[in-house]
């Protein structure tokens, strides 16, 4: 696109906006059908105590699911945590290791070249 932004970028957590306005219009339709339908007053009552029972229970299935995600999440958070610090150790000790022999390769060469060098000549 030409201002860079593509609505298929963002499909990946719009999931909960989503639920959010199902939900709003669930309530929102059958409040409306309510106060729209001729019923008695004993009738209406009965039926908006179900809807609300209904409802309840929706949003805590809702809930209860979206709990589970984040913890699934959390879960695989702390997987990438321990399996990228791992790694990182392990990049750690080979480049000590390197080092170190650097180092040792490094002064046993000095010391063959002040071995073998006569001490009037070096500089």
């Amino acid at each position: 696109m030409a201002n860079g932004y593509d609505r298929f970028d963002n499909e990946g957590g719009g999931g909960g906006s989503f639920v959010m306005g199902l939900l709003t219009g669930t309530v929102l339709g059958a409040g409306l059908g309510l106060l729209f339908a001729p019923k008695s007053g004993s009738e209406l009552r009965n039926q908006i105590s179900e809807q609300a029972g209904s409802l309840a229970n929706q949003a805590s299935e809702g809930y209860r699911k979206a709990q589970a995600t984040a913890g699934e999440w959390v879960e695989k958070g702390r997987e990438a945590y321990s399996q990228a610090a791992e790694r990182g150790r392990e990049v750690y000790d080979k480049a000590k290791d390197a080092v170190s022999r650097g180092t040792a390769e490094a002064e046993r060469y000095v010391r063959e070249v002040n071995q073998t060098t006569p001490p009037g000549t070096r500089s």
